[in-house]
């Protein structure tokens, strides 16, 4: 199995995260609190996912500046790991206004997660 390709937003409501194995199949969308509980929680969360699919996870972590000022803390803790044998997290700068519609299942459409997941992690 290929890469599973994940894509990570912290904003001021909510952190979105998207995982995909492949440019077509997202196999988990979640709209999780502002800043994790825990310090471990984001590399947790990417090793789990990689051992629960078998592939290592690459990661991007879509940033509005990379001096790390932010509502959220995830980017204190995303910056002292930047991965291992599971897993690797890059520092993406954030592109232009976000789109932020609601679907259905409420958690959001994510297409602009996915969009910069396909340009970032999957180059």
């Amino acid at each position: 199995m290929s890469d599973i390709w994940m894509g990570i937003a912290p904003e001021r409501r909510a952190t979105r995260v998207i995982a995909m194995a492949g440019p077509g199949e997202t196999i988990l969308k979640a709209r999780l609190l502002t800043s994790p509980a825990h310090p471990r929680a984001l590399p947790t969360l990417l090793e789990a996912v990689a051992m629960w699919q078998g592939a290592p996870v690459r990661a991007a972590l879509c940033a509005g500046e990379k001096d790390g000022a932010s509502d959220s803390t995830i980017y204190r803790e995303a910056f002292t790991d930047y991965g291992g044998p599971l897993y690797t997290v890059d520092w993406v700068a954030a592109r232009g206004a976000r789109r932020r519609h609601r679907d259905l299942r409420g958690v959001g459409d994510f297409a602009d997660l996915r969009q910069l997941v396909l340009f970032e992690v999957a180059r």
